[in-house]
């Protein structure tokens, strides 16, 4: 058996993770509960599936950092892979990533999460632990951008997990080890790219955290996702990963920034045989900022429940939400449209400097072309342009004195 097969056989068995270890049966996560499945693996084997899907310039690195990042296609189905040194040996984790585009219907999540990326500044704060489905919220909502709106969109990324296809807006995707050092690196970068939005894949150190914030309060979007169970959680973890000293203006510049947290966890829905993610959604308003300005993070609990009217949800108000909805979304009931293919609506066509920008829409008239000059000859080079003007046509704009 190879590491294809393995992958094509936890596909098929719905799973989102496949484990391979050195001398231990794959294992493979469905529903939530893992279950072991073949014979043990021989180390050996283990070991020349992470060479060959590393390549042999990557392996030095692995050999010194002891674990290793990638985002891969195998047999059609795109996985995030972390291969990591363990006490027996060399180990694979390998997350299997949805086969369709992530959105906000397909997610079965609340649409009323839509409404957050109207906002052109400020930071959105995506936390749950891991494997909740914090990086398929996060590329639902810029895919909600790039479906609505027409805005430069930057993500960072390690490793790129969704790939997008620019609709209307303008995307690039960067990864961590491959198209830049670091995450701190990606950021400064950023700044001096016209981004709009900015996607953080994970705040992980507090350069990171401090540099985002800094994105978000200089008039970008900036989407971003913490290891927390709750929103109030989300929040203090941001703050307390920074030194006592500072922890302070650090508050005080999340609340000014702040836009909304969303936490989210995965529950398995037995009626329809899907996961689905149940959400407690914090919306940033004065009474919240104050909370988080001052680090009065118990006390949020109060208008999470209150605050229906602001767009807030408790996750036992979203549960209920979620027993009553009817509509949903079953992955494998429809086929999916390869991401390659032509758009739905055909892209506009390359529109001229005049068209694309006018002065006044409704009084915008053709533009005309103006008389053409008489060209200057240049013996010297034709590509040039002479800034001084020749001799005899001076002349002929300034008459000496005493000339006729």
């Amino acid at each position: 058996m190879d590491l294809e097969s393995l992958v094509s056989l936890a596909a098929n068995n719905g799973a989102s993770d496949l484990h391979l270890e050195s001398g231990l049966p794959a294992a493979v996560r469905v529903r939530g509960t893992l279950r072991t499945t073949g014979e043990p693996l021989p180390a050996k084997l283990v070991l020349d599936w992470a060479r060959g899907i590393m390549g042999e310039d990557n392996w030095p690195h692995f050999l010194e950092r002891r674990s290793w990042d990638l985002s891969k296609t195998i047999q059609g189905i795109r996985c995030r892979i972390n291969i990591l040194q363990s006490s027996r040996g060399v180990g694979f984790a390998i997350r299997l990533l949805s086969s369709f585009q992530a959105t906000i219907e397909k997610l079965n999540l609340h649409p009323d999460i839509k409404k957050l990326v109207n906002n052109t500044h400020g930071l959105i704060l995506v936390s749950g632990a891991t494997g909740s489905g914090k990086s398929s919220t996060l590329a639902a909502l810029v895919q909600e951008i790039n479906l609505t709106e027409t805005r430069h969109i930057v993500t960072i990324e390690s490793p790129i997990e969704y790939t997008f296809r620019p609709r209307r807006a303008y995307i690039r995707q960067r990864e961590v080890g491959r198209d830049t050092p670091s995450f701190e690196q990606a950021l400064l970068d950023a700044l001096r790219e016209d981004p709009d939005v900015l996607m953080v894949g994970e705040m992980r150190d507090p350069e990171t955290m401090r540099l985002t914030l800094s994105a978000s309060e200089t008039g970008h979007l900036v989407l971003a996702t913490v290891h927390s169970s709750t929103c109030a959680e989300a929040l203090q973890r941001v703050i307390s990963a920074f030194p006592a000293e500072i922890q302070s203006s650090v508050a005080a510049q999340l609340a000014d920034c702040l836009v909304a947290v969303i936490a989210q966890r995965l529950r398995f829905r037995q009626d329809l045989n899907i996961r689905v993610p149940e959400c407690e959604i914090l919306m940033a308003t004065h009474a919240v900022k104050n909370f988080v300005r001052n680090r009065d993070f118990f006390k949020i609990a109060a208008p999470l429940e209150t605050g229906a009217d602001h767009g807030m949800w408790s996750f036992q108000r979203y549960r209920n939400w979620l027993e009553n909805r009817t509509n949903w979304y079953i992955p494998g009931q429809s086929p999916e449209p390869i991401d390659n293919e032509p758009a739905e609506t055909p892209a506009p066509a390359p529109l001229s400097p005049a068209s694309a920008f006018p002065l006044n829409p409704k009084t915008a008239k053709p533009e005309k072309k103006p008389a053409s000059a008489p060209e200057i000859a240049n013996p010297k080079s034709t590509s040039r342009i002479e800034i001084e003007p020749v001799e005899g046509e001076f002349g002929k704009i300034l008459k000496r004195p005493g000339e006729k």
